[in-house]
């Protein structure tokens, strides 16, 4: 699934030439933030909604019956990350009480994540053998990261390139930065995943 941004004409904006410029704001964003363009046209997937990005894939699996989203898949020609958000306390840091379960998970299968520091504070190199098609064995290695906002957690998982060459993960980190998170105001256990939902016919049509 593919999406552009609508087009627009630009409007010639006055500018002061000795006045800096200001930098550009990066999410992910919560729903609310005044920081947000309005103008923006954005995949509307319930508790997530999706800015288009030059070269991103939307990539959505349903259940059997495609009514309901599963997963939600931003790829490129070699690398994907997927996405999912997660309901957790005000001001809180769920993140850091997720990293060892999902340690702990690698562990378990016969695997290893290593933490190390990127972009959002400590993330996780996971890393655990696995069999291919042509039934050989080989490493998968993917860089799981989570980012802490207001009642919701954003969890990426990348997949290829941008897990091997974490320094070079454009443009799947440019997706992930603008993602929007609509945590809506229904209560929620700390940690259940937020629900999504399939888009709108409106926006379908482009698929």
């Amino acid at each position: 699934m593919k999406f552009r941004r609508k087009s627009t004409e630009a409007e010639p904006e006055a500018t002061t030439p000795d006045a800096p410029e200001a930098e550009p704001a990066t999410g992910p964003f919560d729903v609310d933030d005044p920081a947000l363009d309005a103008e923006v046209e954005r995949l509307d997937l319930g508790s997530l909604l999706l800015e288009p990005v030059e070269g991103i894939e939307v990539r959505l699996q349903a259940d059997a019956d495609e009514t309901e989203v599963q997963a939600v898949v931003l790829a490129a020609e070699d690398g994907i990350v997927e996405i999912k958000a997660f309901a957790a306390p005000r001001n809180g840091d769920l993140w850091s009480e997720v990293m060892p379960r999902i340690a702990a998970d690698y562990a378990q299968r016969g695997g290893t994540a290593s933490q190390r520091e990127g972009r959002y504070g400590t993330e996780l190199d996971c890393r655990i053998t696995v069999r291919t098609e042509d039934g050989r064995t080989g490493t998968q290695v993917s860089r799981v990261v989570g980012i802490n906002g207001d009642r919701w957690m954003l969890r990426a998982t990348f997949l290829g390139r941008p897990a091997l060459e974490p320094d070079n993960a454009s443009p799947w980190q440019d997706a992930v930065e603008r993602v929007v998170v609509r945590r809506g105001s229904q209560a929620m256990p700390v940690g259940a995943e937020l629900p999504l939902r399939l888009p709108p016919a409106s926006q379908t049509q482009r698929v």
